[in-house]
């Protein structure tokens, strides 16, 4: 075992920890508050997160000893990369691990959204039997227009393919060539909101990509567009989405992640023409424990100055 401290504050799979704990002095702090970690971060060299623990300039500058943080999942928005830079702090995520599991909750979104299933199962909880208000819409023949075609855009656009649906992507990042090579159609934006019946987004959430679809955007779209995202809040503009949805522009929305999380009962969450689910997209067993394997390897590969695949700054 190395002298190597390494602090856990959202928790991890044991298979994770064990890993860890093989190599390394490991603190399991999950839950703890910001102030707490200012005040014990000073003693580790490396820490690992999810997406709760916010990982400020204050936390790096506390962080005298650090040389890694590892997030367990995919986006890093609630790590400070200029905090981390100016620290020389190397950040690795480990960003594979989850691509399955958000592909399916998005698949599942978009079936929700055209099946009004969400509708029907509370209904029928009820004692309620809404048969002929429940008419929806076949995936089969419908165009799905993806924004972002990395390795989720691309697991979607599969199983979209496999339902008989006609696959569209737009992503600046990726050449056409690629793209077609995926197994879609590249087109430009524009294209992509006016051909969609059904709109999948699959970006991080920046400055360029934030309220990406805003009114603008949904004015360029089809009437009755369904419109998923399991990727980032704050991608769609909630307020204009509410007015899409009011206005009928916008058939329906499956939305796993928000703005600002948890949203509590706001009039977007409770819109009848909306399926919420709490920012679930990475959570099932295997996903999870896919993450805690790759982030245990990868900030032990920091740590020893061995190669890393998974550097993010």
């Amino acid at each position: 075992m190395s002298n190597f401290k390494i602090l856990i504050t959202d928790g991890l799979e044991e298979n994770g920890q064990s890993i860890l704990r093989a190599a390394s002095n490991l603190d399991d702090k999950a839950g703890i508050s910001a102030t707490d970690l200012i005040m014990a971060v000073g003693g580790y060299d490396a820490l690992i997160v999810r997406g709760r623990t916010k990982v400020t300039a204050e936390v790096f500058d506390a962080a005298k000893k650090l040389k890694v943080v590892g997030r367990a999942g995919v986006g890093v928005d609630n790590i400070d990369l200029e905090a981390a830079k100016k620290h020389n702090v190397i950040v690795v995520n480990s960003p594979t691990a989850t691509t399955l599991a958000v592909a399916e909750l998005t698949f599942g979104l978009l079936l929700a959204t055209a099946r009004e299933i969400p509708r029907a199962d509370a209904a029928m909880k009820k004692g309620e039997w809404l048969k002929k208000e429940l008419e929806g819409v076949e995936l089969n023949g419908k165009t799905l227009g993806i924004i972002g075609y990395g390795r989720i855009g691309m697991e979607v656009g599969k199983r979209a393919a496999a339902f008989g649906m006609n696959v569209v992507a737009y992503d600046p990042f990726i050449s056409e060539d690629e793209i077609k090579a995926r197994g879609a159609e590249p087109v430009s934006i524009q294209d992509l909101y006016e051909w969609s019946d059904f709109i999948s987004l699959h970006l991080p959430l920046n400055v360029q990509t934030r309220d990406l679809i805003g009114p603008l955007a949904f004015s360029e779209m089809k009437d009755g567009v369904r419109i998923v995202c399991a990727a980032r809040g704050g991608i769609i503009d909630e307020s204009a989405l509410l007015a899409a949805l009011n206005s009928g522009k916008v058939a329906a929305a499956g939305l796993d992640v928000f703005e600002n999380e948890p949203p509590g009962l706001t009039e977007l969450v409770t819109h009848p023409k909306v399926v919420a689910t709490p920012h679930i997209g990475a959570q099932t067993i295997e996903a999870q424990a896919r993450a805690a394997e790759d982030i245990a390897h990868e900030v032990l590969a920091a740590l020893r100055g061995e190669a890393l695949r998974w550097k993010v700054n």
